[in-house]
């Protein structure tokens, strides 16, 4: 057996322990079974509706004791459990005689099929789907309900790919890595991976190969797996990771590099619970606050006041401090029931962020106001960005109904015209926000999650860092703010790189702050911009990382 596999790293970190592959998954059931007799039918139908229920109830029931990035997906996973498409499809085979496990299967290959022809970020959801649907088959079948057990001892956990159900709920003292064979550097998984802080690596050749309780070597910095180790020589590289982690523990910030030069260092957030438990981590503020769970898994808008509440919470936890609210970034593979659209070949491009106020601008308007009454009840002034901004004239539109309402405008620079526009587009706000996932997924024309395209979806791309490297300038030029909040930020390596090509605040999850404000603090901006130079002067990702590595770490 091959004593090493490489994939893509996402976490850094160092972990040693048995592999653990998740339980299997239930038997699918024939597609030849009996036809249902008529009068079964609709309690058939029932029984499915009931199951499919049963599930979307559990997963919002580990989403509200969820936070963050974790409570998002699981959100928008038990809306799926509940999609009206889905469902239909499914009652509509019962009701011609199908057995409600047969036309679960059947509905969710019909969707699937759908999905994965659509692209792009409605490709995510395949994973999420036959989750969903694995998960209503147990129900139907009066079997527990399937997923990754707990292991009795720390593990490494092994999969082809992980739903959210599988990752939001993990215990970090007894999962202490991932690996995937699937995903990508923005996948859910490396998302949940790098909020719970353990070490993470996606796209990995030939990972089943390796059998449960092998005993492995993760190193999710260089995107390694060594099996089968020496014992001792494992536990050493442990052991330097832990007393690595210990000293980056006790960085306090503020964000600066060794020569003074200031970074901040900012938390994502997805709500109050995440925002107050990120409070404790040593960051100055909020870079990016995704508001899309108070609207997911809904069949109305939530009420001015009830938004209201949700903004007073997380700049409560804040108080006086630097917040960053992002406007509501729906469509795509984000719906929403009340909010309904055209059916689209390629939503990842389509009706989705700001474009959503168009059809839809009280959803834009709501917003706004909710945030608005939250500053005024808070004595703070957040500041507002957009999702998805693609011209200036764009900024423009959205900036004029921010400062109406008395607070500070900025946008997401995630579309690369923005970003080829960069200087023209900061003439209409205060401040932009890098989101380098979808960033990173236009530019390359690559579905972020295709494990295939991996290599091509690395924020290390060069073409990438060109682009940064231009809104940087821009920013330098015009003394606009330019952050990143993509998780290119939560990349102690790649940190420095973003700092040296102009950025000016970076915002991660808050369990990366220390490591990123740790990276920095070591190195004056001279040697991030140099090692912003050395990387940008290659021409494929690996090479970017290891010229980088050579200005920062040159021994």
């Amino acid at each position: 057996m091959t004593t090493e596999l490489a994939g893509t790293p996402v976490v850094p970190g160092v972990a040693y322990g048995p592999v653990l592959w998740p339980a299997s998954r239930p038997t699918l059931p024939s597609a030849d079974a009996a036809s249902l007799p008529d009068d079964l039918r609709d309690a058939e139908s029932t029984r499915f509706v009931e199951a499919a229920a049963t599930v979307a109830d559990r997963l919002r029931g580990r989403a509200s004791a969820s936070s963050g990035a974790a409570a998002e997906v699981l959100t928008a996973t038990a809306a799926l459990a509940q999609d009206r498409g889905w469902i239909g499809a499914a009652t509509a085979l019962i009701a011609s005689g199908t057995p409600a496990p047969v036309a679960t299967v059947a509905a969710t290959e019909k969707f699937t099929t759908l999905f994965t022809q659509l692209g792009g970020l409605m490709a995510e959801r395949v994973t999420d789907l036959l989750d969903v649907r694995d998960r209503v088959l147990a129900e139907l079948d009066g079997l527990p309900e399937p997923g990754v057990p707990t292991p009795e001892v720390p593990s490494i956990l092994c999969a082809d790919d992980l739903a959210p159900a599988d990752t939001a709920g993990l215990d970090p003292s007894r999962v202490i890595a991932l690996v995937t064979r699937l995903g990508g550097p923005t996948s859910h998984t490396a998302i949940i991976a790098r909020q719970l802080g353990i070490p993470c690596v996606v796209a990995v050749p030939r990972l089943h190969e390796i059998p449960s309780a092998t005993l492995v070597l993760v190193d999710g910095g260089r995107g390694v797996i060594d099996i089968a180790p020496d014992p001792d020589d494992a536990r050493g590289e442990v052991a330097r990771a832990a007393e690595r982690a210990e000293a980056i523990s006790r960085w306090q910030g503020p964000g600066h590099t060794a020569d003074g030069h200031p970074v901040a260092v900012l938390a994502n957030v997805a709500d109050g619970v995440s925002a107050h438990a990120a409070a404790s981590a040593p960051v100055e503020g909020v870079g990016l606050f995704r508001t899309e769970l108070a609207f997911l898994d809904r069949t109305s808008a939530p009420t001015v006041a009830e938004q209201t509440a949700l903004y007073r919470d997380v700049l409560d936890a804040f108080d006086g401090q630097k917040v960053v609210i992002r406007t509501l970034d729906a469509g795509s593979d984000k719906p929403l029931a009340f909010a309904p659209g055209d059916t689209e070949a390629n939503p990842a491009l389509g009706v989705r962020g700001i474009r959503m106020a168009t059809p839809y601008p009280e959803l834009l308007d709501d917003q706004l106001d909710a945030i608005a009454a939250a500053a005024a009840a808070t004595d703070t002034t957040p500041w507002v960005m957009a999702p998805m901004i693609a011209t200036a004239a764009e900024a423009r539109t959205f900036a004029a109904a921010v400062r109406s309402r008395g607070l500070i405008p900025g946008v997401m620079i995630e579309v690369p015209a923005a970003a080829l526009l960069a200087e023209a587009v900061m003439a209409e706000v205060d401040f932009v926000s890098l989101g380098t996932n979808d960033l990173t997924q236009y530019t390359m024309a690559a579905d972020r999650m295709s494990p295939a395209l991996a290599a091509l979806t690395d924020p290390w791309q060069p073409a990438v860092l060109s682009l940064i490297a231009t809104v940087g300038s821009a920013g330098t030029r015009t003394g606009t703010p330019v952050g990143v909040c993509g998780e290119a930020a939560a990349d102690p390596l790649l940190a420095p790189v973003l700092v040296g090509l102009g950025v000016t605040s970076l915002s991660c999850a808050p369990a990366a702050a220390a490591a990123v404000g740790s990276a920095l603090s070591t190195l004056t901006l001279q040697t991030c911009r140099d090692a912003a130079r050395a990387a940008c002067a290659t021409s494929d990702p690996a090479a970017a990382r290891a010229a980088a590595e050579a200005v920062i770490h040159p021994h």
